[in-house]
């Protein structure tokens, strides 16, 4: 379970919660040894804390950690999957060592603190999960900060590496907001599995950017971001007015298309329009008739903020960094990717929806009716394809990369949408993942199979 969920204010913090998170926090004190282990011997001790959690811990009075949920299931997923999440991290982030150690530490001292003071102090509810607390969630980013911010510098300090350390606490701090965040989503998913990597990958971003940032002509930034501003301003206004959007979704696509237009210029928010305009053309696309079978987007198709940034928060990440680093040749397309994917799977699940004939679930091929999670369609494969393809080619035509790469974001769209499909059809239906979180998870696939793609074929 998250570590804010369940903090009522009224809550007692148990013996057993205690040590619980005593034991969380302390185990990340080993995240300190990675810097002297280096990348084969520290995957060999998380691989073996993992085993040992796995097999022995429980029959050697491990199980006094456990919850009672826990207790009664019989198994206690959370102590297995922490140091999997370790093992992943340092495994991906081999060669970044100080990135593994760094998430280690938000793991750890983030989620620690988030849960024990979630429970003693309370008070106001997260307005998009009543479940979480303002408190918590404080506490996840100010004590997760605190321990990756320390971990960057520790691990920095003892290689070759230059650093600075004004910036290693900047990043710490922005990539321990970006996994409170994550980890306050109302979703079944431990955050073990959904924190990490996602963390993982933005501070590793952040750090490529570290001398774009202490170079940056701040007058030349600002002025992008006030034309993006208006711009975003204007257009959001006429989504509003043609009921696109909701309140919420407004100010959601005004930060995240300001965002797009001060690192990548107009050219970049039009692959966001371009989404926007054949996402929602979409939507509204025999809305009636789809509403009476109960297959319409909710709220009459209007977008709220979460819709926003579940869509569009990967490719805004994707254009801070292709701006920020000397890698805009893999993050472009990973941009691109990003609204491809989304704009193929809008279009896919509305015409599939709308004029779909004969409906298979994914996993089974076998016929199912039309809405039904991780359904597909020939109807609706071919509108996939088609949106991907037309995003894709539309970045080509503004010059962000040649006429190759068209076929590999297609490609890489093609292969997050898919994947969709399969999340949809398994892991949304057990109830462990919602509708925004898939297609958060829909638009990374998309954009990592693109970088990949581009990285080996490009």
């Amino acid at each position: 379970m998250s570590s804010t969920e369940a903090a009522t204010g009224t809550e007692r913090v148990t013996g057993k919660e205690l040590l619980r998170k005593l034991v969380h926090m302390g185990v990340g004190g080993i995240a300190f040894a990675v810097a002297y282990l280096g990348p084969f011997y520290s995957a060999l001790c998380a691989l073996a804390a993992l085993l040992m959690n796995l097999f022995v811990l429980p029959r050697v009075g491990g199980k006094v950690l456990w919850r009672q949920a826990e207790q009664e299931r019989g198994t206690s997923l959370g102590i297995v999957l922490y140091p999997a999440a370790v093992l992943a991290l340092i495994l991906v982030f081999w060669n970044r060592l100080e990135v593994a150690a760094a998430i280690w530490a938000i793991l750890a001292f983030g989620d620690g603190m988030a849960s024990l003071v979630g429970m003693t102090v309370g008070g106001p509810r997260l307005p998009w999960n009543p479940k979480k607390s303002w408190s918590g969630t404080l506490a996840y980013w100010l004590f997760g900060t605190l321990g990756a911010a320390t971990l960057l510098w520790w691990t920095l300090s003892r290689t070759d590496q230059p650093y600075v350390l004004p910036f290693l606490i900047a990043a710490a701090a922005v990539t321990s907001l970006f996994a409170a965040m994550i980890e306050s989503q109302p979703i079944a998913l431990d955050d073990n599995i959904s924190v990490p990597l996602l963390a993982g990958l933005v501070l590793h971003g952040l750090l490529l950017s570290e001398s774009y940032w202490l170079s940056v002509d701040w007058a030349a930034l600002g002025t992008a971001a006030v034309y993006g501003l208006i711009a975003n301003a204007v257009l959001g206004a006429l989504a509003y007015l043609k009921r696109s959007v909701n309140v919420s979704g407004y100010f959601g696509g005004l930060i995240i298309g300001t965002t797009i237009w001060t690192f990548l210029g107009w050219q970049g928010w039009l692959i966001l329009v371009a989404f926007f305009v054949i996402g929602t053309g979409a939507t509204k696309l025999g809305y009636k008739q789809k509403a009476e079978r109960n297959l319409a987007q909710e709220g009459g198709g209007r977008r709220s903020a979460r819709h926003a940034f579940a869509n569009t928060g990967v490719p805004m990440i994707a254009a801070v960094f292709a701006a920020t680093t000397d890698f805009g040749h893999i993050y472009l397309p990973a941009f691109v990717a990003a609204f491809a994917t989304a704009t193929g799977d809008t279009m896919g699940s509305e015409i599939g929806q709308l004029w779909g004939r004969r409906t298979f679930l994914i996993t089974t091929l076998k016929p199912v009716p039309r809405g039904t999670e991780g359904a597909v369609s020939l109807e609706g494969t071919l509108a996939t394809v088609l949106g991907s393809a037309a995003v894709a080619a539309l970045g080509w035509a503004l010059g962000f990369y040649g006429p190759w790469i068209v076929a590999l974001i297609t490609l890489a769209a093609f292969i997050g949408t898919t994947l969709e499909s399969y999340v949809g059809a398994t892991i949304e239906k057990a109830g462990l993942l919602d509708n925004e979180s898939v297609n958060f998870l829909n638009t990374l696939i998309g954009a990592l199979a693109a970088a990949a793609l581009v990285a080996l074929f490009g």
